[in-house]
Parts: structure tokens; sequence; C-alpha cells
């Protein structure tokens, strides 16, 4: 299956669904992700119990020199990784979500990432055609949802989260907090519910840095 996962780094990623995952035997999985978080002084956060288990057969992402487990396996052959930029990354799933079908950037388009890319001069500058990203699955992490599946997210932990639950077939938010209909400012909602098709509520968290 095709998963995004949202978080950045230690922040917004649903880790009570990333368990279940592993506790699952789920593998062979495509992840899209801004990084494959990572084991640091014991704490770990998060798809890093999907690459420390070999769940992952490619990933697809930004930033990602922290993770040396992921740098192991990526040069040993074991997983496929597909990167961009942060921007381009974000982009390509809100055209996903939006329903757009790409977008021509100048971006990395003399580099080695653009080899087999469709390529095209605009305005002068050498361009490459970027197509959108979509997934089977959205799991993302919220701060509270009411039963209808409208969500807020808490500071950061925003971050990828809304976008990614654009771009999936279906949509499942991990919340820390469920509250009942009417109880959330609608002027405060970040994502609507017709978004969302499940609702977890989370349990242990790990500490964070």
């Amino acid at each position: 299956a095709v998963i995004m996962f949202g978080g950045w780094g230690p922040t917004g990623d649903p880790e009570n669904l990333i368990r279940a995952l592993v506790a699952k035997g789920t593998k062979d999985i495509t992840a899209i992700a801004s990084d494959p978080g990572n084991d640091r002084d014991g704490i770990v956060y998060g798809i890093m119990p999907l690459i420390r288990e070999k769940r992952v057969k490619k990933f697809i992402g930004s930033y990602h020199a922290w993770n040396q487990e992921f740098i192991k396996q990526f040069k040993a052959g074991e997983l496929e990784f597909e990167v961009y930029s942060q921007g381009i990354f974000i982009e390509k799933i809100r055209h996903g979500g939006a329903g757009l079908f790409g977008f021509y950037t100048d971006v990395g388009a003399e580099t080695l990432l653009a080899e087999k890319k469709e390529k095209k001069v605009i305005d002068g500058k050498l361009c490459v055609f970027e197509p959108p990203l979509k997934a089977d699955f959205a799991f993302i992490k919220a701060f509270v949802a009411d039963k209808w599946g409208n969500l807020q997210y808490r500071y950061t932990g925003q971050n990828f989260n809304p976008t990614m639950a654009t771009a999936a077939k279906v949509v499942i938010a991990e919340v820390e907090n469920i509250v009942g209909v009417g109880s959330l400012n609608p002027n405060e909602i970040h994502t609507p519910g017709i978004y969302v098709d499940r609702i977890v509520k989370g349990g242990y968290y790990a500490p964070r840095f």
C-alpha cells in the first residue's frame, strides 16, 4: 500500500497508528513522509519503527541524513528512495489533493535527480515536470477532533498533516482528544471532517525533546 504519514521530525506524527502497523505485520509499504524519523537517545519517532523492522520498500520524502539505519538500508539496496526538497514535496501532495495533474519547476532541473524526468524550457529556464503525489491511505495526527471528523492541530503539529488529509483515498486521523459536535469553533477548524474517514484516539505518547 501507498501510505502518507503526517509529521515533521518528532512533531505531529501518528505514532500509535505507526505502532499498530508494526504489530499487524504490514510490509512492502511505499511511505510518503517528510522524513524517515529516527531513534535518538532511546526516543523513537516518525516512521522509524517501520524502517527498523524493514517494512518500507520505498520512501518518498525529503530530509533523511540523520537516520543512519535508513541510509544503511538504502545503500544495501533494501529500500528505494525518491527525494524532493520540502517545498516541491508538499506542492506535489497539494496537487494530488486538489485533483491537479502536476507542475513544472526549475528546482533540481540540472541535477542527477532530473535525468528521467520530462523537461521543458519556460521563460528561458530549464524546468522539469513533477506529477502529483497521492496515496491509498493517509495516517495523520491532530490534537482534537469532533465526532464528525473536524480536526484542529496544535502548533507545529500541523505541518504536513492537513495537506496529506486531502490526497488519499482513506484518511485515518489519530487524535489526542475527541469532543462533541458543535464544540469546535468553525473558524478554528483546520481540516474539515469531509476529508476524514476514521478517527482513532491515541494512547501513550513518547516524551519529546
